[in-house]
């Protein structure tokens, strides 16, 4: 799978990164009927997302992506093709994340989130906007936390301008 983006920003050594726990995650760019995405907006952290997350024991990432899918944004999905791999190398949480993420279209209809107690804590929300719009939406957030605003909009940015005008 091809690499979009690899982030580090706070410039983690080698030596460091070779002591970091290492962590694989699912992400999906899904469309509806009307050619819209499915995003995430974390209030609470004043920040837009794909919706995926990690990998769990026992999980392919297959598995993992459809999980996610249903469970951030509410549907079931069907994977129509590969966007590319990030790496994100986060030495405020001495980790190395790998995310690999797909295109995806909406199977049925729209359901509910079932967020997590940490998600629905920083104010989760599912929108439907364009490709174009979301990206409007990343350049005009302002992430309160570090992690938003060095590592999740720049890694959402780069996988949506990989894709824009597909």
């Amino acid at each position: 799978m091809k690499t979009i983006i690899t982030l580090n920003p706070e410039n983690a050594s080698e030596e460091e990164v070779a002591r970091f726990r290492v962590r694989e995650a699912a992400r999906a760019i899904v469309y509806d009927r009307d050619g819209k995405i499915g995003i995430l907006y974390v209030s609470k952290e004043n920040y837009h997302k794909l919706p995926g997350g990690g990998v769990k024991a026992g999980e392919d990432i297959d598995q993992a992506l459809r999980r996610e899918c249903l469970e951030e944004i509410g549907c079931n999905i069907e994977v129509i093709g590969e966007v590319g791999q990030t790496v994100e190398y986060r030495k405020i949480f001495g980790l190395k994340q790998t995310s690999f993420v797909y295109l995806a279209n909406l199977v049925g209809e729209k359901g509910v989130p079932s967020f997590t107690s940490k998600e629905s804590a920083n104010g989760f929300q599912v929108e439907w906007l364009t490709v174009e719009e979301t990206i409007s939406r990343l350049d005009s957030d302002a992430p309160l936390g570090q992690e938003g605003k060095l590592y999740i909009v720049p890694r959402d940015r780069a996988l949506l301008e990989a894709v824009r005008g597909r």
